[in-house]
């Protein structure tokens, strides 16, 4: 059986039911016309992603055809997931995935996750940061680890995503490598970065846990502090983020990349699969893209085909480990 924990129960039934009764996708047959899925709403980080991929791949004119884009929203992605997967063999339709949706896989109980689907590409990475209200008490990063480490259900921490997801295995992997039980973290999940912000603006939660570009506002404003981000690297210098230190500046042995791509449906030819790999490769190359994940502070961690394959199966295994390990699955 390829997924841990999978139960194919009633809340499968419902999610397959609610992808094909509630997603009204509908496309003719008219040539090279693709259909680019999105699982979440507009503004999001998929969103984001997806929107931008179809810009740059029309504007270059890559595909010699017309791409739409359909928002599905539900289940934190695993509705979209369901969709995809039931359009087996289809050769024009692609969807944006990342992390996030593996996580959702898991906590939603679909029967589906990215490992049935024909991986394309993966376009890009980027870190996630620590942020706290602009008038916290912890004034670095050693501050507030130090508070967590003492007592760790005194603290309330959050993210914008479902259990699973990257606002979520984060804290996690993080409480872990500090030394903190990660069953004893007191985390609240929240719908997004803007109940996220005002989570952390009204003092409901002490730290969030998030990508940053969405917070960069409340952060030039003061509202919010960064105390640290999870790349390997610190944002590039030009960033609004630059000065902010890594966790392993300052002391601690963890990187944690959140990460986006392409999936197409199973059973696609090969002959297909090269084509539309073939597509977003030409798309890496141009200017235009190359400015997207400059503008989004984005690391350009692209890989194509059995390569993003190997790495779906190995962030498919790390998500359920890490759920499982805090009694989730």
């Amino acid at each position: 059986m390829r997924r841990l924990g999978r139960r194919t129960t009633a809340v499968a039934a419902t999610l397959a039911l609610l992808a094909l009764a509630g997603c009204g996708v509908t496309r003719g047959d008219d040539g090279n016309d693709l259909l680019m899925i999105i699982p979440n709403s507009p503004g999001g980080g998929y969103d984001l992603t997806g929107r931008d991929a179809v810009q740059v791949l029309e504007d270059e004119d890559i595909t010699g055809g017309s791409i739409t884009v359909e928002n599905i929203v539900g289940a934190g992605g695993a509705v979209a997931m369901t969709e995809l997967v039931g359009q087996v063999g289809d050769e024009n339709t692609l969807m944006t995935v990342g992390l996030g949706v593996v996580g959702s896989t898991y906590s939603f109980g679909s029967q589906f996750g990215l490992r049935d689907a024909t991986p394309i590409a993966q376009l890009m990475s980027e870190p996630e940061g620590i942020l706290v209200p602009g008038d916290s008490p912890y004034e670095t990063l050693d501050d507030f680890l130090e508070a967590w480490k003492a007592d760790p259900g005194s603290l309330a921490v959050g993210g914008g995503s479902s259990p699973g997801g990257p606002d979520h295995l984060f804290p996690m992997q993080l409480a872990q490598e500090v030394g903190i039980d990660p069953n004893d973290v007191n985390f609240v999940t929240y719908d997004g970065g803007g109940p996220l912000t005002s989570a952390l603006l009204g003092k409901k939660i002490d730290a969030g846990f998030s990508g940053l570009p969405e917070f960069q506002g409340s952060i030039d404003s003061g509202e919010l502090r960064v105390l640290a981000v999870s790349g390997e690297e610190r944002y590039p210098e030009g960033s609004p983020f630059a000065d902010v230190p890594t966790l392993t500046e300052e002391g601690v042995d963890l990187v944690f990349l959140n990460w986006r791509g392409v999936l197409a449906p199973p059973e696609m030819s090969e002959a297909r699969t090269e084509e539309l790999i073939g597509y977003f490769e030409d798309m890496h190359e141009t200017a235009a893209w190359q400015q997207v994940v400059e503008d989004n502070g984005w690391t350009d961690d692209f890989k194509t085909g059995e390569e993003f394959g190997a790495f779906i199966e190995e962030q498919d295994e790390r998500v359920s480990g890490t759920l499982e390990d805090l009694g989730l699955l």
